[in-house]
């Protein structure tokens, strides 16, 4: 961001923080969303489907710290090297807000699934050459299963509801 642009956005912010806010009123932002319990994570797990469901959370919490020093993982969390991956699942491939993709990604043509995951954990460079992700990969497809859960339910997840018949 260049200096005048920096002064302008703090400019901006000051403004608003007195209430005399230049542009248009704007919606006031929603609170956090509270952190679920461990209930409710078991009972989200416990919803995913095979292998996910009988993933370790306390294992894919460990692998994913590998991932922590380039990705966060909290709503509204920051871009770092990598993306900010809440609401990744589902999440068209390259279009992460704020986030300077390569064109690899950016033209990759897919939503991420767990399958898409699990095959680009395994090796990033392999599974979508001139992406510039430098991370090795996670052999292990247990460590694997494990960091696709816990994103699941560290990201805000929700599964599709069950279908319901037609009459």
């Amino acid at each position: 961001m260049t200096r005048p642009l920096i002064l302008l956005s703090l400019l901006g912010l000051g403004l608003a923080s007195c209430g005399q806010s230049g542009a248009s009123e704007s919606a006031p932002a929603s609170p956090p969303r509270p952190e679920p319990t461990p209930a409710e994570k078991a009972v989200l797990l416990a919803s995913l489907p095979a292998p996910y469901n009988a993933g370790d959370l306390d294992n894919g919490r460990r692998a994913f710290a590998r991932c922590r020093s380039c990705h966060t993982i909290t709503e509204g969390g920051p871009n770092m090297t990598g993306p900010n991956l809440w609401g990744i699942f589902g999440r068209t491939a390259g279009t992460h807000a704020g986030y300077n993709y390569t064109p690899a990604v950016k033209n990759a043509g897919f939503a991420w699934d767990a399958d898409r995951l699990d095959h680009w954990l395994q090796n990033p460079r392999t599974f979508l050459p001139g992406n510039k992700m430098t991370f090795p990969g996670l052999p292990d497809a247990t460590d694997r299963r494990d960091v696709i859960a816990y994103l699941k339910v560290e990201t805000g997840f929700a599964p599709a509801p069950p279908a319901t018949p037609e009459p």
